[in-house]
């Protein structure tokens, strides 16, 4: 708190693309006049732990307590191999979530109507003896599918994601939860390529000498691997930035060499395919390896033949010289590597857009290359250290099959779905904020026969419509193993507090909840260390203690698919999937236009694609943007137009508009922005409904239609129209 003057310009830094080196900028937000060790008071602490939060960085980080045992510091862990002692903006102020007066830290009891957020405390045992006999009555009366477990990633460590609480659902027999709304597209869409969405480890592209940023703001929201990236650009790499808005990283762009490419929302693939036209027309295919490690190039090559870049600028906004430049710099500089994340997935077409993408370094042979591929996401290479099966317990179902239910569609499930779901439990999630077509949501949470729990650390939007709200410890409070799906490194967190108040962890609370029912699976109460000992594969648990993290097999070579060894059917790149026909897809890549987006049968009537991105430097996702030492200190919501569309609306830059569609409306301030093109807008997603005047949210406008396939959902395919209020 005493070096807000130190923080706040070296976040313009940031965002002006002038900040200092990682490392530089970690000091002054977090060294200044250090604690040395003879200066610590008696009894005091420090403890490792890794950061949590959905994100690909999961830093490692060191907090230090007095001895009375309150942190009183959080500080980077310099020993770290990829964060290497820097945090982010949103976590260097952890200490402050902590601490901060508005905790939840005893049970609440909802005392006014649902959404009111009016609650008084009671006890553990009041709270616990309710709930537990509502429990028990709802599910001997209907049976389990009637109760729907709810979390998603607000905490990826091992035990709060998924240790007792998926024990307890699969016990009870619950209602399966589908987590699609991210991640699980991205790796659907690569598999019916590659059979897999196994992944080049980020830190390899130091080795890449053209890297391609496809639909990712690596410098905001995967801010450690930038020094990776700069690191390849120093010994001569090139960069090419693809991105339907102008981001702070598309800002980094400079020189003859790199570029910044801006195709409209949703039409990467149609990129893509003529990218794929080019390399066979011009003969820049590796033809030794695609001969040795791939199925149906003949096939895709005539397919292609009509995928030319004219067809391309057409659909994507781009020019003919564009697409021509880019597709012979990423077949002839190598290695090429491709940086993607989740983003891109939030379209009708997702699944193809990451299929679609796996064909490109399989084209030119990058495989065979150090810091050639795709680099996305290196979660499966962490699953071979983790055995989930003995952490979740799937046979604990005994035999039964209940229903799946996806959580994208939570506004239908709770409001059109038979039999209804009757019990709802929450934990690391706040769906009003991050789940699509957040109105909906809410006439299905009101409902009065809802009994709705929720294990929280604030009085969230969705907070507001439990019946019993109980409180959950912080990551400095809790014991936990957090993989890493942006590096290689498994973390360990010890817990550096004690829990503050009456909160529990995640996997206490299940084991109360069980216990209240009168449950006695023996499994329901296993301690946390046990179930980590029982889940780590090949990984001494004391050791990792000791060590505080450790590497995940990964080849030794650096490359994942360099003698091929693909998991497809045919253990080769399949251009052509016979898997994807049998579901009705097409069996080769192409590209569908969205239903909604443009030129569907709704854009007359709302002709902006609006866009929800992450936009923020302090809080990332649905979290921290209610606190004023992060929320607090960025500007509140706004909508970005390009200018052509603000002035055939008569708007100026600060007017309050009417961003609306079908499912709601927003009332925001405007701005003209250039990181836009005619047609897109932009209102930055994240904040609560206290941020907005009329108590709606940027997820009350958004689309819940599903993916292609994955499962995921088509946020960006959103249509709205904005008109003056």
């Amino acid at each position: 708190r005493e070096h807000t003057a130190d923080y706040e310009p070296n976040c313009s830094q940031l965002m002006n693309g002038s900040f200092p080196p990682p490392r530089q900028y970690c000091q002054s937000l977090v060294y200044d006049e250090p604690m040395s060790i003879t200066e610590r008071p008696a009894g005091s602490r420090t403890v490792h732990g890794v950061c949590h939060h959905d994100c690909p960085d999961t830093c490692g980080w060191v907090v230090e307590t007095d001895d009375k045992g309150v942190a009183v510091r959080m500080r980077g862990d310099e020993d770290h191999p990829f964060s290497a002692g820097e945090l982010c903006p949103k976590v260097n102020r952890f200490l402050d979530r902590v601490y901060h007066p508005d905790r939840i830290l005893t049970p609440l009891r909802r005392v006014g109507a649902k959404g009111s957020g009016e609650f008084e405390p009671v006890t553990w045992e009041v709270a616990l003896r309710d709930v537990g006999e509502r429990l028990t009555d709802l599910v001997n009366t209907h049976g389990g599918e009637c109760v729907l477990p709810f979390s998603d990633a607000g905490n990826q460590s091992v035990l709060s994601l998924q240790g007792i609480s998926s024990r307890f659902f699969n016990h009870i027999g619950a209602s399966r939860l589908l987590r699609n709304i991210c991640g699980p597209t991205v790796g659907a869409g690569l598999s019916m390529t590659n059979g897999n969405g196994k992944s080049l480890d980020p830190m390899e592209i130091e080795h890449s000498r053209l890297i391609v940023l496809w639909g990712t703001n690596t410098r905001l929201t995967n801010r450690h691997l930038w020094p990776t990236i700069e690191k390849a650009r120093a010994a001569g790499a090139r960069l090419v930035v693809i991105d339907p808005v102008k981001t702070i990283t598309a800002d980094a762009v400079d020189g003859d060499d790199d570029y910044f490419l801006q195709p409209l929302p949703g039409t990467d693939i149609a990129l893509m395919l003529a990218v794929m036209h080019i390399i066979i027309r011009d003969d820049l295919v590796d033809h030794e390896w695609v001969n040795k490690h791939t199925l149906g190039v003949d096939e895709l090559s005539t397919h292609v033949a009509t995928r030319t870049p004219e067809w391309a600028a057409a659909i994507t906004g781009l020019s003919v010289a564009d697409i021509e430049r880019f597709a012979h710099d990423y077949a002839t500089i190598g290695p090429a590597v491709i940086r993607t994340l989740v983003g891109a997935e939030h379209h009708e077409n997702g699944g193809m857009f990451f299929r679609t993408i796996a064909c490109l370094p399989a084209l030119i042979g990058a495989w065979k290359h150090r810091g050639g591929g795709i680099a996305r996401s290196v979660g499966m290479w962490h699953g071979s250290v983790i055995n989930e099966a003995a952490l979740t317990r799937p046979d604990l179902l005994a035999g039964r099959s209940p229903r799946t239910l996806n959580m994208s569609r939570l506004g239908e499930i709770l409001t059109d779905t038979d039999p209804p779901v009757r019990a709802i439990i929450m934990w690391n999630v706040n769906p009003l904020v991050s789940v699509p077509n957040a109105e909906l949501i809410k006439r299905g949470m009101v409902r009065n026969d809802l009994l709705t729990i929720v294990h929280e650390q604030f009085m969230t939007d969705t907070a507001k419509y439990a019946d019993y709200v109980f409180p959950a410890t912080t990551q400095i409070e809790s014991a936990d193993i957090t993989p890493s799906w942006g590096h290689l490194y498994l973390g360990w967190n010890e817990p550096a507090i004690d829990p503050l108040g009456e909160s529990v962890s995640n996997p206490e609370f299940f084991r109360r909840l069980s216990a209240a029912m009168g449950l006695t699976e023996a499994s329901l109460f296993d301690d946390d260390l046990t179930m980590l000992r029982d889940t780590l594969v090949n990984v001494d648990l004391d050791e990792l203690r000791a060590q505080h993290r450790v590497r995940v097999p990964y080849p030794e070579d650096g490359r994942p698919f360099g003698a091929g060894g693909f998991a497809t059917r045919s253990g080769r790149v399949e251009f052509v999937s016979e898997q994807l026909e049998a579901m009705g897809q097409p069996r080769l890549p192409d590209f569908v236009a969205p239903q909604e987006g443009p030129g569907g049968p709704l854009h007359d009537r709302f002709p902006l694609q609006l866009m929800t991105s992450k936009r923020h430097l302090r809080f990332l996702n649905s979290g921290y943007s209610h606190m004023d030492t992060h929320g607090g200190a960025e500007e509140g919501p706004f909508i970005e137009i390009d200018e052509h569309d603000a002035v055939a609306r008569s708007l100026s830059e600060g007017d309050r508009v009417r961003v609306f569609n079908d499912r709601g409306s927003l009332e925001l301030p405007v701005r003209i922005s250039s990181r836009v093109r005619p047609g897109v807008v932009v209102v930055p997603w994240g904040w609560w409904e206290q941020h907005h005047r009329d108590g709606n949210v940027a997820n009350s406008l958004t689309s819940d239609t599903l993916t292609d396939w994955g499962g995921g959902v088509a946020f960006y395919d959103t249509l709205v129209e904005v008109s003056r209020l």
